[in-house]
């Protein structure tokens, strides 16, 4: 049986400019716009012809490849997997959706068959009065006739010698005018690697529909079943995933709605500000007028920036429901009109594409915001030697104007908090004035990249943000301080984080003879002693400092590092004192 033979069905989504086939769509080819010909499914599940898929321009990268590929195809399903190795990857762009198609060994000819495609263009061809169907035997005259035990269309010269032969005699023959009620007239499936026998088992191991000749050689000793014993189970893991997608296309339906109603309420506002900067400039002339052209063109640049903004995420968004509806559309239309067979050779593909689908992140809200506000109390500087006042203002905080303050920027101390203030901006370099931004901040240790350190972000409400951290251990982090996912001005910064303040092990005091209750082996790191075997010092006496210290290291400032290291003569438990 040929495959170029008959026009065969592909299944088309929306096209990138808009224009929709209908019913059409399911047996013509988006390229060529006729009747399928051998039609290949794309991972995009979009349907193309053969012809037309050759006649592309491809292009070639380099890729690692290995024994599972993005491409599934029927003439892979019998390749032996191959250790992975860098190989020149040919790839093709859907005429469609212009999703890259990387091609497998065998090229156009190896991507997976639309069965259920050349059922429904067979469909359609018996609708138009067997138009353009020729006999399979003769391949000659037209088609009067169908035998349905052979799943074969016969013209009325090859009809009589099918009943003639002695295996054929009483085969079910029936005219092509009655088969124009039915939904399912395909031909049988035949196996890629045994022609001659038809596809009627699925190999469990290996997850592909095999014939009898498979099982006894290449697939001897797997598990295998009957399809139409196993198309439950993997019918309803289908039905599962297409569950799973549908409420995106909800969803992205959505979203675009809310990208164009703020659209709108961003074109009336525009609208709003320009008339409040018009009718504010009639009373300065020529001055005015000038100042008036400025604020105009500055609200311009801020509604291009906004619109353009917002026309980007609306693109991005239609090909993504489009891609979804696609995957939606052509899953149900399989599920609903597919064979066993026909789902199990599609499954693949279809599984594949869903998944990779439900995987691509996307906002449901819109990316910008109408927030434009002219204010004419404020004072706008001169022009044309007048004061002039009016000037617009979006109060968007801009990460690239924000400073970050304080003493614990770049220093920090080992089990000790440590914070420094955020100061939010915006464009023009003054203070928002106001909280609500979504800070984020990351502090994270140089060499324990995936341990990061808790921290805490306390808004002012006056356009400042307090940040809080405490580092458990020393070394050099990394802090990284962002605003709307971009950083601010100065970060990401390294900190240097010191070993914990080193406390006193002795007491502050005026003198030992005092601090120790006149114990006469007490001893005081400033070397000071008294007469009358006195060890530690005492006031007036020889080697007292004059001013109160520590005991342990002779520091004259109470809230300071201790700096004794257990080297000095006197032992340890002697340089501390009783405070009385």
């Amino acid at each position: 049986m040929s495959e170029t033979r008959k026009p065969l069905l592909g299944f088309v989504g929306k096209l990138p400019s808009g224009s929709a086939f209908g019913n059409s769509g399911k047996t013509h080819c988006p390229l060529c716009m006729g009747l399928f010909k051998a039609p290949r499914l794309l991972p995009c599940l979009h349907t193309v012809c053969t012809t037309c898929l050759e006649q592309l321009e491809p292009f070639s990268v380099v890729d690692i490849r290995g024994g599972d590929s993005d491409t599934s195809s029927e003439g892979s399903l019998f390749q032996e997997l191959k250790p992975r190795s860098l190989q020149p990857q040919i790839g093709i762009f859907c005429p469609v959706c212009d999703a890259q198609v990387d091609l497998p060994m065998g090229g156009v000819k190896a991507l997976t068959i639309d069965h259920l495609a050349m059922n429904d263009v067979m469909l359609e061809s018996l609708r138009g009065e067997g138009e353009g169907l020729v006999c399979d035997l003769c391949s000659d005259r037209e088609v009067e006739k169908r035998c349905q035990t052979c799943k074969a269309n016969l013209c009325h010269f090859c009809c009589q010698a099918h009943r003639r032969q002695k295996k054929t005699t009483y085969h079910t023959m029936v005219d092509l005018k009655d088969l124009k009620g039915y939904s399912q007239i395909g031909k049988p499936i035949l196996c890629p690697a045994h022609p001659a026998e038809e596809l009627r088992l699925f190999c469990e191991f290996c997850d592909r529909p095999v014939c009898r000749d498979c099982v006894v050689g290449e697939h001897r000793e797997h598990p295998y079943d009957f399809t139409s014993n196993v198309i439950h189970k993997h019918g309803d893991s289908v039905r599962e995933l297409l569950k799973d997608t549908q409420p995106h296309v909800e969803a992205l339906e959505e979203a675009l709605a809310q990208i164009k109603g703020t659209n709108s309420a961003l074109q009336e506002r525009v609208e709003a500000v320009a008339a409040d900067v018009r009718t504010f400039s009639e009373g300065y002339i020529k001055a005015i007028e000038e100042h008036r052209d400025k604020l105009l063109k500055q609200l311009e640049d801020i509604r291009v920036q906004k619109e353009n903004a917002l026309q980007l995420q609306k693109a991005q968004l239609e090909q993504l429901l489009a891609d979804m509806r696609t995957g939606v559309e052509f899953t149900e239309h399989l599920l609903t009109s597919g064979s066993d067979l026909e789902i199990l050779i599609t499954k693949g593909v279809v599984v594949e594409r869903l998944t990779k689908l439900n995987k691509v992140e996307y906002s449901a809200h819109p990316g910008v915001n109408d927030k434009i506000c002219f204010s004419p109390q404020e004072k706008a500087g001169r022009c044309r030697g007048y004061e002039v006042y009016g000037a617009i203002s979006t109060k968007e905080v801009d990460p690239t104007k924000c400073v970050l303050q304080g003493e614990d920027l770049h220093r920090a101390r080992e089990k000790q908090t440590a914070s420094f203030t955020l100061l939010c901006k915006d464009a023009a370099g003054e203070s928002m004035g106001r909280g609500g931004d979504n800070v984020q901040v990351a502090v994270v240790p140089k060499d324990k990249k995936d341990s990061p350190v808790r921290t805490m972000v306390h808004d002012n409400k006056d356009g400042t943000y307090y940040v809080s951290y405490t580092p458990k251990e020393a070394g050099v982090y990394t802090v990284l301080v962002c605003i709307k996912e971009q950083h601010v001005q100065g970060s990401p910064f390294t900190v240097t984080v010191r070993k914990r303040h080193r406390p006193h092990p002795g007491v502050f005091h005026c003198c030992t003879f005092c601090s120790s209750g006149g114990q006469k082996t007490a001893r005081c790191a400033c070397g000071g002693t008294m007469p009358g075997g006195y060890l530690g010092c005492g006031h007036g006496h020889k080697g007292h400092p004059g001013r109160p210290h520590w005991s342990c290291c002779g520091k004259f400032t109470e809230r300071s590092e201790c700096t004794w290291t257990g080297g000095q003569s006197a032992p340890r438990s002697l340089l501390r004192t009783v405070a009385l």
